[in-house]
């Protein structure tokens, strides 16, 4: 009796491998640390509740002798993450799609932003590719500040389903390349992925050395205070309805802020010129136009070249560039800090949020608060002051500055 044996003809399939190009270490690591953590996350099971072990949890991944893709990424880094569940938690509250938020974040490198906020100890604020998020380099006192009301900010997101003007954290990590250690913080950004801000104001409810100085207004993007609010007669006009809603929320905000004792917050206002958009979409596409025809006129002397696209684009500009967006629509989904004005001779959309809120009341800030009244006097409106009496002050300047 003979018997035949089939065999199979297995086929080898390479394994697709996604590559992060970015213009420097740091940040191919980081898009490396957020496909790789989000991806590990995808296999664990969602808990019924979060426990207290959750919040002063981490992951850590260590890497060494790397020589794939080592024109990118170094051969030796760390990636640790901080609190992974909550932030998955916090995430899926902010209505955040894991898969997006990877996607964002690693098919391109991100860029710098024009807003540098007021990141201290040589901190970047950096946009993802598609202006979803924000990634920001932190120090270590920031991020155990954050870490310290990280529960109590939790709880404060439930309760509230989300609705906030309170930065909105959706991850932190601390990457180790090269024998340094950075941390980021990834949150939701505070403006439009399609509508440019045309004039951007830091606002604190002091009048005290709060107005853009001549070098400030000599940059491309010119971050204007309190005092030139003022100045410019400006006032945000979104209706007796929205005001009512936006200022709860704000009040809010800021009550549970204090109850932290965290001070020297202001309230970012993004002003987006319904009008002057118009025009300058107009003119790009006039600009346009004349580009497609003059390439018409050459594609006779041109050789294009073919090759296979990258997992992520070759890194260009490290910088936010004045790419315009046809979309000129608001989408209040999608631009949670977004409010249309309503004002019969202006068309507006404002963007209104808080930002650096993790500044403690301590007594760094009691003595800058003395020095700063021995200097001004005690009736100054000073910035460094008391929580109490900085929530105060700065919910009764903005409630004015709302129409």
């Amino acid at each position: 009796m003979s018997t035949h044996s089939k065999r199979k003809h297995i086929k080898a399939v390479s394994q697709k491998v996604k590559l992060f190009r970015a213009n420097e270490p740091l940040l191919s690591v980081f898009m490396w640390g957020v496909n790789h953590t989000i991806g590990a996350l995808s296999h664990v099971n969602i808990p019924v509740m979060l426990m207290p072990d959750d919040f002063k949890a981490f992951t850590k991944t260590r890497v060494d002798n790397q020589f794939f893709n080592k024109e990118n990424m170094p051969s030796h880094f760390k990636v640790k993450e901080y609190c992974p569940l909550v932030f998955r938690n916090l995430r899926e509250r902010f209505g955040v799609d894991d898969s997006d938020f990877v996607n964002s974040l690693t098919k391109s490198q991100p860029i710098m932003a024009k807003y540098q906020g007021r990141s201290g100890g040589g901190g970047r604020i950096l946009l993802s590719y598609d202006k979803k998020y924000i990634v920001k380099t932190s120090c270590p006192e920031e991020v155990e500040q954050m870490h310290h009301i990280l529960k109590p900010y939790h709880q404060y997101i439930v309760e509230n389903h989300g609705q906030t003007v309170l930065p909105q954290y959706l991850a932190v990590y601390r990457l180790t390349v090269e024998g340094g250690e950075t941390y980021i913080i990834v949150m939701r950004h505070l403006f439009s992925q399609n509508l440019p801000v045309h004039k951007l104001y830091d606002l604190k409810g002091s009048t005290v050395d709060r107005q853009a100085t001549d070098k400030e207004k000599a940059k491309e993007f010119t971050v204007y205070k309190d005092n030139d609010f003022i100045e410019d007669g400006i006032k945000i006009q979104i209706g007796s309805e929205a005001k009512e809603r936006f200022v709860s929320k704000l009040t809010r905000d800021v009550e549970f802020l204090t109850k932290l004792h965290l001070m020297d917050y202001s309230l970012v206002v993004g002003m987006h010129d319904c009008q002057r958009a118009k025009c300058e979409l107009e003119s790009l596409q006039d600009d346009v136009e004349e580009d497609c025809e003059e390439e018409a006129d050459d594609t006779e002397n041109e050789v294009i070249a073919k090759s296979t696209p990258p997992a992520t684009p070759s890194p260009k500009s490290a910088t936010e560039g004045q790419a315009f967006n046809f979309d000129l629509e608001f989408h209040p989904e999608e631009d949670v800090y977004g409010i249309q004005s309503k004002c019969d001779s202006c068309e507006e959309i404002y963007f209104l949020a808080l930002v650096e809120v993790l500044t403690e009341y301590n007594a760094q800030k009691w003595t800058a608060h003395a020095m700063k009244t021995v200097k001004h006097g005690t009736g100054a409106e000073i910035s460094t002051v008391g929580p109490e009496q900085y929530s105060r002050r700065f919910l009764e300047f903005v409630t004015k500055l709302i129409e």
